[in-house]
């Protein structure tokens, strides 16, 4: 069994340190020899069903994966034994899914970044028992983007999530096809993932420290030591931090420059060049590389200066074939969806994060109504920080940034976004664009995307409803809440 152990002092740094937001650097670099192909998840095919809609089938289930040659870890999977298939819709279609549960244990499925009915959002109000199949349906109403599904169980979505339950959701338009699109050729999700494992190759679960769990060895769409050989001179790279808590600040070794087209919830307006970019968890970005005949570089995560950050990892080396297909150059104008705006009469809202893991002093209650929005508006919420780094990701929602600790965001960030990283003590103020969907029983939610501070109860609930019944909303469920699944 080939896995990389740490010195003594790197353990030290994983198990604690940095756990309590110490800036020490574990690394992997210079570990690595690059010897296994990137897996590529499976384009899930569709089902299409008289009406036309395209039905897809998701089973989670247990299973065993060869991260180290010769060794069987444990893991959960969709369709598999670790991560999920990426479905592949375009705006306008009609969908419905099967997602079937046979983990042995009760889980959720949801669906991050999409605009659709509250009672198919697959958060913690729509459980799926053991042995279980849900049914969910709706029609893609949104720009083209990269979204993705996970378990969004209440108290245990962090470990749910950690054993691999996760896959991409891409939705397409007429913009994003002008991008290098051939799956798996020149368009190539890139799931990140940090982990630790025991001496014996199986996963450990460790999550003592402030943030959760971060971990020593990374996985890029479930392969550990991962290369990939590309063939065409322009690469689309969906990069999705699938992690629990550490962020990753992606960049070359070699130093090149890179092309963003896209944010969480869309594509930019006009691409930004860059040489590195920062995801905390839940968050994606859609780069666009430029390759030559013969080159090799690595995708390195940096080091930064946040406690997430603290870690430098290799995590793919990237070889081109010494002949490239030739594709246009990215065209400088590439969403044509309008930056959202800010109403002149917008309604603001205020959120603060604390040291105890709470939104404005109030733990997740599956009960409690928070907020209560008018489906379709557009708002200004105001988030501030006075705990450790946190991230804030909304559902059913995409807003964008407007201020970064009272300065401008930078360029990047500017385009349509659900998850927003927010520094220790700072504030970020964003404008929010709300679904036109409504429902007085089933809730949304608005958490920390780092999921020990989710399920420690960082999470609130909104109702989408018509507008001017704002009044007429019940701000307590009459549901019954199962608290067993909890820790």
């Amino acid at each position: 069994m080939k896995v990389h152990h740490r010195l003594f002092l790197g353990l030290l740094l994983v198990f604690g340190l940095a756990g309590c937001g110490s800036n020490e650097i574990v690394t992997n670099v210079g570990e690595l020899d690059f010897e296994q192909p990137l897996k590529i998840p499976e384009l899930l095919e569709p089902e299409i069903l008289e009406d036309g809609t395209k039905h897809f089938t998701l089973t989670m289930g247990p299973g065993t994966t060869e991260f180290f040659p010769g060794t069987n870890t444990d893991t959960w999977g969709i369709n598999g034994s670790y991560l999920g298939p990426t479905v592949r819709v375009s705006r306008g279609d009609q969908v419905s899914f099967d997602v079937v549960n046979n983990l042995g244990e009760v889980s959720t499925l949801h669906w991050h970044g999409m605009l659709l009915p509250p009672e198919m959002d697959g958060g913690p109000h729509q459980m799926i028992e053991a042995g279980e199949t849900w049914k969910p349906h709706w029609t893609i109403d949104q720009p083209a983007a990269t979204t993705w599904f996970h378990p969004h169980l209440h108290g245990n979505t962090a470990q749910h999530v950690y054993r691999g339950l996760a896959g991409m959701f891409i939705i397409d338009d007429e913009d994003s096809e002008k991008l290098p699109s051939e799956y798996g050729v020149d368009d190539i999700p890139l799931i990140v993932q940090d982990k630790l494992f025991t001496s014996d190759g199986q996963l450990e679960w460790d999550d003592d420290g402030s943030y959760g769990l971060l971990g020593d060895e990374i996985l890029v769409n479930g392969t550990h030591d991962p290369y990939l050989e590309v063939t065409a001179n322009q690469v689309r790279f969906r990069l999705l931090n699938g992690s629990n808590a550490r962020a990753y600040n992606f960049g070359f070794t070699d130093g090149r420059s890179f092309q963003v087209v896209g944010n969480d919830a869309g594509l930019l307006n006009e691409p930004v060049t860059l040489d590195r970019i920062m995801l905390s968890p839940g968050e994606r970005a859609e780069i666009v590389v430029q390759f030559e005949p013969g080159d090799e570089t690595i995708l390195r995560s940096y080091s930064g200066t946040a406690g997430i950050e603290s870690g430098e990892f290799d995590l793919l080396k990237i070889i081109a074939a010494d002949e490239l297909t030739e594709s246009e150059p990215i065209s400088g104008e590439l969403s044509s969806v309008p930056p959202i705006e800010v109403p002149e009469d917008a309604k603001i809202r205020q959120f603060n994060l604390t040291m105890e893991n709470d939104i404005n002093g109030k733990k997740m209650d599956m009960k409690r109504i928070d907020e209560v929005v008018a489906a379709g508006t557009t708002e200004i919420w105001e988030i501030h920080n006075f705990g450790p780094e946190h991230n804030f990701h909304i559902h059913n929602a995409a807003f964008r940034v407007l201020e970064v600790a009272g300065g401008e965001p930078k360029e990047y960030e500017r385009g349509r976004k659900d998850t927003v990283f927010i520094p220790h003590g700072a504030s970020v103020k964003i404008v929010v664009e709300f679904a036109d969907y409504t429902d007085m029983e089933f809730p949304l939610m608005y958490h920390c995307h780092l999921l020990k501070h989710e399920d420690g109860g960082m999470m609130g609930q909104f109702l989408l409803v018509e507008p001017g019944t704002e009044e007429e909303a019940p701000l307590e469920l009459d549901i019954e809440v199962d608290e067993s699944h909890q820790h």
